[in-house]
């Protein structure tokens, strides 16, 4: 799998093997991947001599709403005939282990685990049948909220934007079968969200026709493919994951604004 690590202050991309504790060091650019897999340099890393990163850093993070059923009927909102789609700016994405920073303008943060696609190539105006052609793969992510601002303002910006609010990683899962895929959130140890993606309303090739068809997305560019039933809130102290069947567990904790 793909990560972006930092090294004596330099940050690269490299391939992560797991079950050896090591990243291959990744000779060119990701996104001008031919294959599955990247070609390596044959420098290794052990995994615990660097500090990864958020696997990509996208121009723009675009989410996707009340994407499962059961967390549309949560929220009290009628099934959507369209994808619901609004923007995280980049400012908001952190990586593995990174603090989510609780805001003083906010008294109710809420996590949503989600599955997230990372584009691979300029994409606009792409057809459901050719979008796997565009995405480089998937990672895990946590669309955080301030939930009281998300109801007081009417709309989402404001509430999905503080910086920290898109922690992604731990790294980018490339090939993967994405239409059943287990997505696990659990907050202090104890599970708040189990489902399976193939709960999604609308599908990832769907998702990247409907984005693409109002706004052209550049390679590293993420979109946020909704979140399943089970969302609630985070306190300063408590430590989160968001674990997706075939990528690993992104892990975090959340600190007050200083």
């Amino acid at each position: 799998m793909i990560v972006r690590y930092e090294r004596n202050g330099k940050v690269k991309h490299g391939w992560m093997v797991e079950e050896e504790q090591k990243v291959r060091v990744i000779e060119g650019d990701i996104y001008k991947l031919q294959g599955g897999k990247p070609i390596m340099t044959g420098l290794e890393l052990p995994l615990d001599e660097v500090v990864l990163q958020a696997p990509c850093t996208p121009s723009k993070v675009v989410c996707i709403g009340l994407n499962y059923y059961d967390h549309a009927e949560e929220m009290g909102m009628p099934i959507p005939a369209e994808p619901v789609m609004f923007l995280k700016p980049s400012t908001t994405v952190v990586g593995p282990g990174e603090p989510i920073v609780y805001p003083r303008l906010t008294k109710q943060l809420h996590y949503e685990g989600e599955l997230a696609v990372v584009i691979k190539k300029k994409a606009y105006q792409v057809k459901a049948d050719e979008a796997e052609e565009y995405i480089l793969g998937y990672t895990c992510a946590i669309d955080v909220t301030a939930r009281d601002l998300q109801h007081q303002d009417g709309q989402w910006t404001r509430s999905k934007s503080f910086d920290t609010f898109c922690p992604l990683g731990p790294a980018i899962a490339p090939k993967l079968d994405h239409q059943d895929l287990r997505i696990v959130t659990r907050v202090n140890g104890e599970v708040r969200q189990d489902a399976s993606t193939k709960q999604l309303i609308f599908s990832v090739p769907q998702l990247v026709e409907a984005v693409t068809a109002v706004m052209t997305l550049l390679p590293g560019d993420v979109i946020l493919t909704g979140t399943p039933v089970g969302v609630g809130e985070l306190q300063p102290g408590d430590e989160i994951s968001v674990e997706i069947e075939g990528i690993g567990t992104l892990l975090t904790h959340v600190i007050s604004q200083p």
